[in-house]
């Protein structure tokens, strides 16, 4: 039992890189931690952690062990838990990555009814439009939109999420309403430019043809790199843009933002609930699992 409590204390000193932050999010003194870990280090014989005045990282070592720590913690968990009723409220930490317009459209407005169901449960949600290290980065889940690549990770697909086409009233009004694709080029529309680092080449204007999608290359005269900028920059009249339809539906439903080409959407995205390998997944993990394939299936084709 002291072993566990010391990779416990240890895991969330990593995640948090923070003695002091560890300390208070677990109830124990900043000075207990520091020993716990430090007893640790000794008796496993490696430095674990680089201690500055500013932060905590993990050393080389310390990302090994952390990787099988969490391993550990989490069978340590799925045993406790074994017997337990799966209708009982979920309790503990659960940390979380998914997209930025995932987590503000469906996942944070549909949270009060989870948290009001589970009081116990602790939800560390981060939103970015980077992908994590779920490992590196302590994360017990990840929920992915498009391929997921990594062999090492475990995907569970939950859908294809719909996609479409927008445009705000204003711009549409300076330029038409297009009808096809050869309109995008006869009106000279111009469309948003999303890329995920600057100095790469942008994707152009997605459209089915045939049994694929084509892409169309139309000028536009600006390129973001996140998706929240993209879709503002759409709302701004700054052109057309293509976005998830959870994303984009409350400004088309408050006319924001007006749905163009409905016949002509670009290929949906696939969603993924993705862990890292682990022989056992806890109960919270499944049960939040289970709980963002039902929010999501509204959006789903």
């Amino acid at each position: 039992m002291k072993n566990l409590e010391a990779l416990i204390i240890f895991a969330r000193v990593a995640e948090m890189k923070s003695f002091t932050q560890a300390a208070e999010s677990l109830g124990i003194q900043k000075g207990r931690a520091s020993m716990v870990v430090r007893e640790l280090e000794h008796d496993v014989g490696a430095t674990l952690l680089h201690r500055t005045t500013r932060t905590v990282q993990l050393t080389e070592d310390g990302r090994a062990f952390y990787s099988r720590a969490r391993d550990l913690l989490s069978e340590a968990e799925e045993l406790q838990s074994m017997f337990t009723d799966f209708g009982m409220p979920l309790r503990g930490r659960l940390r979380v990555d998914m997209p930025t317009v995932l987590a503000q459209s469906v996942v944070i407005p549909a949270l009060p009814q989870l948290l009001q169901a589970h009081p116990e449960l602790e939800l560390e949600l981060s939103s970015t439009d980077r992908r994590v290290d779920l490992v590196l980065e302590g994360f017990d889940c990840v929920v992915r939109l498009g391929p997921v690549v990594d062999e090492t990770l475990i995907a569970r697909p939950l859908g294809h999420l719909r996609m479409i086409n927008a445009a705000s009233p204003g711009y549409l009004d300076r330029f038409g309403v297009p009808k096809t694709i050869d309109d995008l080029l006869k009106q000279g529309h111009r469309m948003v430019h999303y890329i995920r680092n600057f100095g790469s080449k942008p994707d152009g204007w997605a459209y089915p043809a045939g049994d694929g999608y084509k892409s169309l290359m139309l000028p536009g005269a600006i390129r973001v790199n996140s998706v929240p900028a993209y879709h503002d920059a759409g709302l701004a009249g700054l052109g057309l843009i293509q976005g998830g339809y959870s994303s984009l539906l409350p400004h088309i439903k408050r006319g924001a933002l007006i749905e163009v080409l409905p016949d002509l959407r670009p290929e949906p995205l696939t969603a993924s609930f993705v862990v890292a390998h682990r022989r056992n997944l806890s109960q919270r993990v499944r049960a939040f699992m289970n709980w963002t394939e039902e929010i999501l299936k509204p959006y789903f084709d």
